[in-house]
């Protein structure tokens, strides 16, 4: 089974503009048309059998509307192939009652984005969201290192993560992108063998200029197959998540970089799905 456990959407009268400001601001091409339907045709053609959609929420308005949108995707999750997270901003204010209401929906994760977000992710307000969601046994999915539209700031470093894991030992934390986009010598180096999970969304391979920007060659390239081989072999294959950031980067890409790599069947079944099923404790 495989499980992309890092994808986003939007509703289909609005992807459109959403995923055409995203490309100028990020200088990369979209892959789909960042709808359900366009990511459900991705995961066809490159046999994924789930994706994990991810909400990003820019402001504490959105929460309530995005998760209950989310809990009423859940419902129909087998047919569609599309497991929704939830999500929670830094600045609302009735995070441990909406976030019970997430669990009561079944919904398994929430994701967090501090650079979009404006928070450092040891901020104290993230700390109590992250505080209550371990009580609650759900996962928090936060974006990490870098982001390709901010620069500047790094809103989760390897010194942010290191503070959380410390203050929380939280036990179902997925650090997006390897662990800190554009930040993989020092996570390599200070971060790797630490209790949490790497997603490898948008991390491998050449970013595709978006149309009429221009990126130079080390501006476009990401990990390479032998860096991140021995990044997740100094990790652990047991705690890494395949993961694309659809429409960001290509699955059947994607699949293909992770049928090539050298990786015994059990490691590559680990990471391509088996792993993702025991850290969302569900039978898919």
């Amino acid at each position: 089974m495989v499980i992309d456990f890092h994808t986003h959407i939007f509703p289909d009268k609005i992807a459109g503009n959403v995923i055409g400001k995203l490309q100028l601001l990020s200088r990369s091409c979209p892959y789909t048309d960042a709808t359900a339907g366009g990511l459900q045709a991705s995961m066809k053609q490159a046999s994924v059998d789930y994706s994990i959609t991810l909400p990003v929420m820019t402001n504490p308005g959105q929460v309530e509307k995005l998760n209950t949108l989310a809990g009423q995707a859940l419902v129909s999750a087998k047919e569609t192939g599309l497991i929704p997270f939830g999500g929670m901003h830094p600045d609302y204010e009735n995070y441990k009652a909406e976030l019970r209401r997430l669990h009561d929906m079944g919904i398994r994760g929430i994701k967090i984005h501090p650079a979009y977000q404006g928070v450092d992710f040891d901020d104290i307000r993230f700390l109590r969201i992250i505080d209550a969601a371990c009580e609650l046994g759900l996962i928090v999915l936060t974006h990490a290192g870098m982001d390709i539209g901010i620069p500047g700031h790094n809103f989760t470093s390897v010194s942010h993560i290191h503070h959380v894991l410390k203050e929380l030992s939280p036990p179902k934390l997925v650090l997006a992108h390897m662990g800190g986009w554009d930040c993989w010598k020092e996570v390599e180096q200070d971060l790797a063998g630490a209790p949490v999970w790497l997603d490898t969304a948008f991390s491998l391979g050449i970013i595709e200029p978006a149309p009429g920007t221009n990126r130079t060659p080390e501006e476009s390239m990401m990990m390479n197959p032998k860096d991140f081989l021995r990044l997740a072999g100094k990790h652990g294959t047991d705690r890494i998540l395949f993961a694309t950031d659809s429409p960001w980067s290509s699955q059947i890409t994607y699949r293909k970089m992770f049928d090539d790599m050298t990786l015994t069947d059990e490691e590559r079944a680990n990471i391509m799905g088996q792993n993702a099923i025991r850290l969302l404790k569900a039978e898919l």
